[in-house]
């Protein structure tokens, strides 16, 4: 008898278990996603619904109405609502508690309607960490309060901007909708995202995402910078020398320019191998001075190799514009005091400023880091102007003036070629033959060349913002500098050669471009 009566009770009390399981908070989104306007049902449901002990991302409070009050669902999300908009979630009815409801749900959960159906948004936006905070107070969702609502995301600094949103769903009532801004204010901190929204529903922060680099690319990526660096090195002395060469056999201003540029990046790719090794054996020595001056001389070095490049744009500038009296009186020594003047005078400034130390990089979405020789970033408002200014303005300024340099070289090669009878009209450009080819290689040959020359690679920082292929071409490109500045040094010094031994033969543009412009004499 007390078996059955033992048997019957657990029946009973399992089931009565099952149907409160149903009203368990942390079962009401899979229940309303299964209709199509689930959003209504979610936010009716979360007021009713049952909180477990242990339960995350969902906190309800009963609150007195005429105060102010707290909630934070999360440790990373917090939500601040006023008194008034407490008293008007509950219109007129004169009630001194009112129910406070703040939950956490992910973002893939919200369709967004046709135009903008993906998971990135307008401008290649995306939700923040895929997070979304469903704020309910009252019997009813209120909109245009008076004071609004305050919503803190947290962020560990892995993006530099967002905008604050709502989840505005359209009239088709599928449960399709769309993130507006409407009402929303935004404030960035170092630490938070603070959005102020005078209405009650789902909030979010849309931002720009990072690049995510994992620990199998960071290694690649490393891997790849110090042995295009360790090439680089022995390759540009091996370039002065060649420079030498060709400047004792025919003393040209262009040579003089290759070997100052030719010396700069070979300090600078050789004083970037000590200053990484260096700190990664520093650890925690971050004040060591042995780092102090290899940052130095690594920025002075970075300085006056896009000093030099900039310089040979100028010398380019002159050539090809200004190609009749441009006589200057001990040109290579007043280039000379720009080209590693300008370089020391702001490492020394920077340098007496005390601006340089051990510096960590932390790659995007993940937690490795880099260590080098460099800027120090202890301190974050030194490191943002000088960086700023010395390694994103002045580089930009660079890279753009030798690229209009590079399109007037373009531009005068493009004549040179009309004036050439022998190369023939455009409608003569399928029989093209042999010799043709090969004057069209020299010029492609000659344009990339320049385009190293002129520091044009360091241009492609911008894509290292866009994608994770856009860091691997700048890595390379630029790792790799001193052995294109190599193969530009013995296509010069074949190019010279080939002058020499056949004055006869006729000189191509590209040839001209190499031999004549590009290496005027004194």
């Amino acid at each position: 008898m007390w078996i059955t009566l033992f048997i019957t009770t657990t029946l009973c009390f399992s089931m009565s278990r099952a149907g409160d399981l149903t009203d368990f908070c942390e079962n009401v989104l899979d229940e309303c996603r299964k209709s199509e306007s689930w959003i209504g049902c979610y936010e009716d449901r979360i007021m009713t619904c049952k909180t477990g002990r242990f339960m995350t991302g969902i906190k309800q409070l009963k609150v007195d109405s005429l105060q102010e009050v707290d909630v934070s669902p999360t440790f990373e999300h917090r939500v601040h609502i006023p008194s008034s908009a407490l008293q008007e979630s509950i219109g007129n009815v004169s009630e001194v508690e009112v129910l406070v409801v703040a939950s956490v749900i992910n973002s893939s959960y919200f369709k967004l309607s046709p135009p903008q159906n993906s998971r990135r948004l307008l401008g290649g936006l995306e939700v923040f960490r895929d997070s979304v905070v469903c704020v309910r107070a009252g019997s009813r969702a209120v909109k245009n309060l008076s004071q609004p609502i305050t919503l803190t995301f947290k962020h560990n600094k892995e993006v530099e901007s967002g905008t604050c949103v709502f989840w505005k769903e359209t009239s088709a009532k599928d449960g399709t909708g769309y993130w507006s801004n409407e009402g929303c204010d935004t404030n960035y901190t170092a630490h938070e995202f603070i959005c102020s929204c005078k209405r009650q529903r789902f909030f979010a922060v849309l931002v720009n995402p990072g690049i995510s680099v994992t620990k199998a690319d960071a290694d690649k990526l490393n891997y790849i910078t110090y042995i295009g660096s360790g090439l680089s090195a022995p390759f540009a002395l091996i370039s002065l020398f060649i420079y030498i060469y060709l400047h004792r056999r025919h003393p040209e201003k262009s040579i003089s320019l290759h070997m100052q540029l030719t010396v700069a990046m070979f300090c600078l790719h050789l004083t970037f191998l000590l200053s990484s090794l260096l700190a990664q054996l520093l650890k925690e020595k971050e004040d060591s001075s042995s780092c102090l001056v290899l940052g130095l001389v690594l920025h002075w070095s970075l300085l006056a190799t896009l000093t030099w490049s900039a310089l040979e744009g100028f010398h380019l500038y002159l050539l090809l514009i200004r190609v009749f009296n441009i006589y200057v009186r001990r040109y290579l020594l007043k280039l000379s005091l720009i080209g590693w003047g300008f370089p020391t005078l702001v490492a020394a400034v920077c340098g007496i400023s005390r601006v340089y130390g051990k510096y960590t990089l932390n790659y995007s979405n993940s937690n490795l880091t880099q260590h080098m020789c460099w800027i120090s970033d202890k301190s974050e408002q030194k490191l943002l102007v000088v960086s700023h200014i010395t390694t994103v303005a002045f580089p930009f300024f660079v890279v753009v003036f030798n690229a209009c340099m590079l399109g007037l070289v373009v531009f005068k090669i493009w004549e040179l070629r009309r004036g050439d009878r022998s190369f023939g009209s455009s409608s003569d450009w399928k029989k093209i033959n042999k010799e043709r080819k090969k004057r069209l290689w020299k010029d492609c040959v000659t344009v990339l060349g320049l385009s190293c020359v002129l520091g044009l690679p360091w241009g492609l920082a911008s894509t290292t913002y866009v994608s994770l292929p856009g860091i691997y071409v700048f890595t390379v490109l630029n790792s790799l500098q001193g052995l294109f500045i190599f193969l530009w040094s013995v296509a010069l010094a074949w190019s010279n050669s080939q002058t020499a031994n056949n004055s006869s033969i006729r000189d191509s543009s590209s040839q001209k471009m190499m031999t004549t412009s590009f290496n005027s004499r004194n």
